[in-house]
């Protein structure tokens, strides 16, 4: 058990870790990290509906044996987000007036998504190493790979909401350490992880649908020009590409 716990805390750390990789954007200027900030929104947008759509859902209705219950869950994460959105616009309009606040809701938006993501990794990541350590470990590394392009897109979506790189980077690990939580807790419940998850799962694929639909979609039609929106599809192919590469190594 206490290898269990030793394996699991140190693979979680390393998910957490990965929420770094915006650092790698450090050196870059400010005005031509900005010129490609909508191919970054774009590959979230393929990143945010292929996790959904091909491993959320999918494995919502698997691992339930009420159909009804995952897609109410669904259809919750979809309500909860719209209305945690509509306070979210509220309070920025209320106090933009006030202060200098400029960083837009969706950037807030974007970390709650990615807090809740990150603690359903850290549940699985928990669970998986109750079953068994090689289990344990192969979840990690999928784990891991998917979290690569997910955080790079999210990066993107933050520093087009107005948050500055360095304040980006901070906010997203913080996001990060949901993981811990969500692996912790794992650990604690053991055999009741399995419903727990399954009901977190399927709210959050209503969240990530709902920020890549009716967020992400909209800012990506300001550009208008054939080659930009070209290379947005582009983006949004190989961020749904990448979700469906993550599927031969689960």
């Amino acid at each position: 058990m206490i290898a269990t716990w030793v394996y699991a805390t140190v693979s979680v750390f390393l998910v957490s870790v990965i929420s770094l990789i915006g650092i790698l954007t450090i050196s870059i200027r400010e005005d031509k990290l900005k010129k490609i900030i909508y191919i970054l929104v774009s590959l979230a947008v393929g990143g945010l509906l292929g996790d959904a759509l091909i491993h959320l859902i999918p494995e919502a209705f698997e691992e339930s044996g009420n159909s009804l219950k995952a897609s109410l869950f669904i259809l919750g994460g979809v309500l909860c987000f719209f209305v945690m959105e509509k306070f979210l616009r509220w309070r920025h309009e209320h106090y933009s007036e006030q202060s200098d606040n400029k960083i837009h809701p969706i950037g807030y938006m974007t970390l709650l998504a990615d807090a809740l993501h990150n603690f359903v990794d850290g549940l699985l990541i928990g669970a998986s190493y109750l079953v068994s350590l090689p289990i344990g470990i192969t979840t990690t590394i999928a784990v891991i790979l998917h979290e690569i392009p997910q955080e790079i897109g999210d990066f993107g979506v933050l520093l087009h909401a107005g948050f500055s790189k360095r304040k980006a980077l901070w906010v997203n690990y913080l996001t990060a350490t949901t993981a811990v939580i969500g692996t912790i807790l794992a650990l604690f419940i053991g055999s009741k992880v399995s419903d727990l998850s399954n009901l977190i799962v399927s709210f959050a694929a209503g969240g990530f649908l709902y920020l890549a639909g009716s967020d992400l979609v909209p800012e990506l039609h300001k550009e208008n020009t054939i080659s930009k929106s070209l290379v947005q599809f582009i983006s949004i192919l190989l961020g749904i590409g990448l979700m469906v590469l993550m599927t031969f190594l689960e």
